[in-house]
């Protein structure tokens, strides 16, 4: 078999604890500590931009557009769904998570949704880095969201 949802135990807990790192990350708009848990050439795509390459526009085009806008961030890690290569070189993690946007009048509202992020290493026992990232509101959630947080880093 080529890839398995059935992933050992020691595999689930790194990915479980990246997405952990991540969600505080995104939480507390801090975003060098974010850009470690990523390759620099990954490619992804979100909300705010098509599919893009590279880290740094990542971060300029998706992550600074939504992260000071939102509240609450956080990943819903008891929804998460690993799956794993043979040679556990290669990993997709699909989670849910819960936000709270903030409307053009100051209003919070609930925005809910979910992500896929896609992971490599070198070798076994090599920390995940994320290669892709889809992000995105569950259908029916608003987009925009006018909070003005400041970034930590």
């Amino acid at each position: 078999m080529a890839f398995t949802w059935n992933v050992p135990e020691d595999e689930f807990n790194a990915i479980r604890q990246w997405f952990a790192e991540w969600s505080v990350n995104v939480a507390e708009v801090d975003f060098a500590p974010a850009r470690a848990l990523f390759e620099d050439n990954l490619a992804g795509f979100g909300t705010h931009m098509d599919v893009v390459e590279g880290l740094e526009n990542l971060e300029n085009g998706q992550w600074r557009s939504v992260w000071p806008t939102i509240e609450d961030f956080s990943f819903l890690l008891p929804t998460l769904k690993v799956g794993i290569s043979p040679d556990r070189r290669m990993a997709v993690g699909i989670i849910a998570f819960s936000s709270t946007g903030v409307s053009a009048d100051g209003h919070r509202f609930n925005r809910p949704g979910r992500a896929t992020v896609a992971f490599a290493r070198p070798r076994r026992n090599a920390k995940w880095k994320g290669i892709h990232t889809h992000v995105s509101l569950n259908p029916g959630t608003p987009s925009p969201s006018h909070g003005k947080r400041p970034a930590k880093s």
